[in-house]
């Protein structure tokens, strides 16, 4: 149950109070276990809430990818609770009442719970950071606290309120009040905590274009069939004034820097809005092939590269294919396409104003959004393609990535679909502007721009590391103690 409230708090239902209670229950059943009692509760934990948090995943190939990703995950949730475990059993010499238990511990658990997170999202593969406590809170009143502390932040403190009213429960409950005081008061710091202020940095128009073209992988679709509706959506925005026009990931389904009737098509485009194209397509440059987000100008010598910087593995790319293929040859052999990762920065300049870049799901990797942020951001375009997602919640939890990406960093998002939902997000999470799905739309939204890092973007990327590491660091210090304790 407590795995299903979890899934519950997230996206599209967002019922941000259940995280509390699935995590406050979730903390509570790993107590008193063995080492194997532990992965195995943990293991069934993280399979409840995987298969139906991630049940779109086999809205694509079906039903295999969904139960080898939501397994994998559910074995390193699991392995992720034995730690919590331990945690708990070589603390158990401390006083109940004692400042170990009702402070030290808690923060101790909600540190592994954290490191497990980061580390998921990581590896393998490089990782799936797509399922975050942190997340959960995009619609609740403590969503600010990500830019102060980042997503893995928010999760820390999340956990470290529930450990704590577990162990004030274990002292005692209501016979003993002020054991509550550690939850309430971290309870406290994350409601009143405002969000980080950037600075304001002047306004940008930018046109946005939802096409809903043929852009699945199995959609029935002749080439140039996802360009043409693009190309159809994008004519009313022509005569309005903009400062950049965004295309969603997908939106030409050619390689323009080797077609040159692509070339020609984007040329017109730009021209007629009088405005950089700022557009995606698989290209071929070298040996490798990416997926990449070009700001198309009519000028080549004016264009900018970005490549995705984490492309999805058994999507984009397949890794180790020949042991793979061993397993699934009919799956495997659908993915043709090898795209290769990119190394140049998330970010593009529009007139002096850099704009951060983020493709599909790299919106869930922090170090994209952050080094977009250190780069120069003064506003987000996240461009995706949800068409292989039809039907199901997918979109809705990937913009809630895009909302708290725009409270993490304190700048506007635009975040461009090819099939929806397509959204324009302030800087503090608030929908400006919005197109549901399997729709065809455009507009031209005026956002605000901000300058300055919020502590989230400058420090995060030396807090996750280092977190994993004191976790374990402090896990052994209480267990080596614990030890001689037993010794003794």
């Amino acid at each position: 149950m407590a795995a299903l409230l979890l899934t519950f708090a997230s996206a599209p239902l967002g019922w941000w109070p259940l995280t509390f209670v699935s995590v406050t229950v979730g903390v509570m059943i790993f107590i008193g276990r063995s080492v194997g009692g532990a992965l195995l509760v943990g293991v069934v934990f993280g399979a409840v809430f995987y298969l139906t948090h991630l049940v779109w995943v086999g809205q694509f190939l079906g039903p295999v990818p969904w139960l080898a990703l939501a397994g994998v995950e559910a074995i390193l949730f699991g392995v992720g609770a034995v730690p919590i475990t331990l945690a708990y059993r070589w603390s158990s010499h401390y006083g109940s009442r004692g400042l170990a238990q009702l402070v030290a511990v808690p923060i101790l658990v909600a540190a592994l719970w954290t490191a497990r997170e980061v580390v998921m999202g990581v590896w393998p593969y490089s990782g799936f950071p797509w399922a975050r406590l942190g997340m959960t809170q995009v619609d609740g009143p403590i969503a600010e606290v990500a830019s102060w502390a980042g997503v893995s932040g928010l999760s820390f403190l999340i956990v470290t309120v529930c450990a704590a009213v577990v162990q004030w429960i274990r002292a005692g409950g209501f016979r003993f009040a002020r054991g509550l005081l550690p939850a309430a008061g971290v309870t406290v710091l994350l409601v009143v905590m405002p969000q980080f202020p950037t600075t304001a940095a002047g306004d940008f128009r930018v046109g946005w274009v939802q096409g809903n073209g043929p852009a699945g992988y199995f959609d029935d679709k002749a080439p140039g069939d996802v360009l043409a509706a693009q190309l159809a959506a994008t004519a009313p925005l022509y005569g309005q004034p903009m400062d950049l026009l965004a295309w969603p990931e997908g939106g030409v389904d050619a390689d323009p820097l080797r077609d040159p009737v692509a070339a020609a098509a984007l040329d017109r485009v730009v021209q007629a809005a009088g405005a950089p194209l700022l557009m995606n397509a698989a290209t071929h440059r070298g040996e490798g092939i990416f997926n990449t987000s070009l700001l198309w100008t009519t000028n080549p010598d004016d264009r900018q590269v970005h490549d995705k910087a984490n492309p999805v593995p058994f999507g984009e790319y397949v890794p180790d294919r020949w042991f793979y293929e061993l397993l699934a040859p009919g799956l495997v052999g659908l993915i043709q396409r090898e795209y290769t990762p990119g190394t140049n920065p998330p970010l593009v300049q529009v007139g002096g104003v850099g704009v951060g870049l983020a493709i599909c799901f790299d919106v869930i990797y922090d170090t994209v959004i952050w080094d977009g942020a250190r780069a120069g951001a003064q506003l987000y375009v996240f461009q995706t393609n949800n068409a292989d997602f039809r039907g199901t919640d997918e979109n809705l939890q990937q913009l809630a990535f895009a909302r708290m990406r725009a409270i993490e960093t304190g700048r506007a998002v635009i975040n461009v679909s090819t099939v929806g939902t397509s959204q324009v997000i302030a800087p503090d999470g608030a929908t400006l502007d919005s197109v549901g799905v399997d729709t065809a739309a455009a507009g031209v939204t005026t956002v605000p721009l901000r300058t300055g890092l919020t502590p989230a973007t400058f420090i995060g990327p030396w807090l996750t590391g280092p977190l994993v590491f004191a976790a374990g660091a402090a896990l052994t210090v209480v267990g080596l103690h614990h030890r001689a304790r037993m010794r003794g």
